[in-house]
């Protein structure tokens, strides 16, 4: 039985994919600043900070892809061959927690990212509340950017707030602290407090609240009621002079006529 023969192309492609498979691409070791694996980077606002891409055990020649975040970083020409680099100057708050990812054109499972750890201390911001009448509710909230995150304090005319638990309700994100009043009362009125505190420094926010006396609501019912009493008054005494008023048009009905001569 004579023996099969491989078409010339499915020759071919076998060869690519043995190729393909053996591709040393997985022997490929990238580094960051020479970190072997995905690392925090500890910097702080207005600093530069410059990222060095290598690529190790290459084979060939490789070209470097940049990610931040999930966007591509542009590249110019002799900056993405085996080795890499960018920079971030200046860094800002906004840089904090974002990453860097380099990893390989040809194999985007080669990769490595580096986080920015980005320490600054806080900031708080925010807008005064609204005037609020008594017995509704009202809101107050306190707006932190903070790394590490701070220790947050409410105070009321400089001293620690004193919770009622019935009235007084806080809730906390990263980002947001806020003071909610609930049934809110004459005494509520003042300056409001937001301290954040943490080893890189102090903040503190005021906030002015201004409680409206309560409103006597109209009577309108009353009202009502007493021109309904008004009203029947007037008829009853209408019908109880009704003979009076019937005799004073009949004398009208009889006063003398014109004598004939």
């Amino acid at each position: 039985m004579a023996p099969k023969v491989i078409p010339g192309f499915l020759f071919g492609a076998f060869l690519l994919l043995i190729m393909f498979l053996s591709y040393g691409g997985a022997d490929v070791e990238l580094r960051i600043n020479d970190n072997p694996a995905n690392y925090k980077l500890q910097t702080r606002p207005g600093l530069t900070e410059s990222l060095w891409c290598i690529a190790h055990n290459h084979s060939q020649e490789e070209e470097l892809l940049w990610l931040r975040q999930d966007g591509k970083v542009d590249l110019k020409d002799g900056n993405r061959v085996n080795v890499s680099n960018i920079c971030i100057s200046p860094v800002s708050v906004d840089d904090n927690g974002v990453s860097f990812t380099c990893k390989l054109a040809q194999d985007g499972s080669v990769q490595i990212s580096v986080v920015l750890d980005v320490i600054y201390p806080p900031t708080l911001s925010g807008e005064e509340p609204p005037s609020v009448p008594e017995d509704n509710e009202v809101t107050i909230s306190c707006h932190v950017k903070a790394n590490p995150q701070a220790q947050m304090v409410w105070y009321k005319d400089n001293s620690t707030l004193i919770m009622d638990l019935d009235r007084h309700q806080i809730s906390q994100t990263n980002q947001l602290f806020q003071l909610k009043i609930y049934k809110v009362q004459a005494s509520d009125g003042g300056v409001y407090t937001c301290e954040a505190k943490s080893t890189q420094g102090t903040a503190k926010r005021d906030f002015h609240l201004t409680v409206e006396a309560g409103r006597l609501a109209f009577p309108l019912e009353a009202v009502i009621a007493a021109a309904v009493v008004v009203a029947l008054t007037i008829l009853f005494a209408i019908v109880a002079r009704r003979e009076v008023i019937l005799k004073c048009f009949r004398k009208t009905d009889k006063s003398p006529s014109n004598t004939a001569l």
